[in-house]
């Protein structure tokens, strides 16, 4: 009768849970704990179950008279450590007496809390340096260059520089952090998207030609009609063209393509690709994973020498989701970049 209890408790508890007797061997465990560490045969001792040092010190505890012990650990899983808080609870009752042991899978949350971590981390590095510069450009001022004309233009025009690479970076923090937010909300209107780019490409235009790169469009000629949100689309091919004009090469040719998909297996339906491609050095395939992470730079002195914050890509990407699209890149050293935006036709498509 007790049995049949215990195993019913077992069974309503969401996270993993073992119960033991007074000799620490196995009497019940639910289908969250096999799913952790595989079967769990009745009958067997639980350190052949997990062995963890800490964790098999706690329960001794507990079935030695503590009422309950709580900590956390890493577990070793198949294919990843886990963070786990482990809590193990005395069992008292007539004819039983053992101890419950609670796993709880906190990797999650460590990961998001590590991501917290690094964001700060690396938000205060990016401002530490143009914060750093401008302190020393004004001591500088104030000090040996006070009566130095050619050198107080100088410094002041990095000053400009450097304040307006802060400027950029807050501008994209709050981008960001507006996008984040608007993720989950589909966009409820249309827009023309080949109005859009051959906009862009105007805006961008005189750009191109200080960079001495050729911008031509293709497939962009009539009306194409999406659902989107008009002013995160321009943000989108803002940031991949000039990326194309930046670091394509110069003489060169940065190329947008947009194209009809009839069907693309991923949206489920028919959708628009615009294909942003330059003919730059490339970027080494080892790299592409991660072009999209937050402060993620394959060649960290250049993007900040052309006024990068290593936000755009992640952008981007945030963007492309929120528009149930997908972003594609492809790239050899090279050979070149290319840039894919994917969008459905119509509204609902995943």
């Amino acid at each position: 009768m007790i049995e049949t209890r215990l195993h019913a408790l077992l069974r309503g508890v969401p996270v993993a849970m073992l119960a033991v007797d007074g000799q620490a061997r196995i009497i019940g465990a639910n289908e969250a704990a096999e799913a952790l560490l595989g079967a769990v045969p009745g009958g067997r001792p639980f350190v052949t179950v997990l062995r963890h040092p800490e964790v098999n010190a706690a329960l001794e505890a507990v079935l030695s008279g503590q009422e309950r012990a709580r900590l956390n650990v890493t577990l070793g899983a198949a294919d990843r450590r886990m963070f786990c808080e482990v809590t193990v609870t005395a069992l008292a009752a007539p004819g039983l007496t053992g101890a419950a042991v609670a796993i709880e899978d906190r990797s999650r949350d460590e990961e998001t809390e590590q991501m917290r971590r690094d964001f700060v981390a690396n938000v205060s590095h990016e401002l530490r340096t143009p914060l750093t510069a401008l302190m020393g450009f004004i001591e500088t001022l104030r000090g040996p260059a006070r009566n130095d004309p050619a050198a107080r233009d100088r410094f002041l025009d990095i000053m400009e520089r450097e304040a307006g690479r802060m400027n950029r970076l807050v501008a994209d923090l709050l981008s960001l952090s507006r996008v984040e937010q608007d993720e989950r909300r589909r966009p409820a209107q249309r827009l023309d998207l080949a109005a859009l780019l051959r906009g862009v490409a105007a805006t961008l235009a005189p750009a191109a030609a200080a960079a001495q790169v050729r911008l031509e469009m293709q497939g962009a000629d009539g009306q194409v009609m999406v659902p989107g949100d008009a002013d995160q689309l321009v943000q989108v091919f803002h940031n991949l063209i000039e990326n194309a004009v930046k670091y394509g090469a110069a003489g060169g040719v940065a190329t947008v393509t947009l194209e009809r998909l009839p069907h693309e297996p991923v949206l489920r339906g028919a959708a628009w690709s615009a294909c942003v491609a330059d003919q730059g050095e490339g970027i080494d395939p080892q790299h592409l994973p991660r072009l999209t992470e937050r402060f993620y730079r394959v060649d960290t002195h250049r993007s900040r020498e052309q006024g990068g914050t290593g936000l755009g890509l992640a952008i981007v990407k945030h963007i492309v989701n929120r528009h149930r699209g997908r972003l594609r890149i492809e790239s050899e050293r090279g050979q070149g970049s290319r840039f894919t935006v994917i969008l459905p036709e119509q509204v609902g498509r995943i």
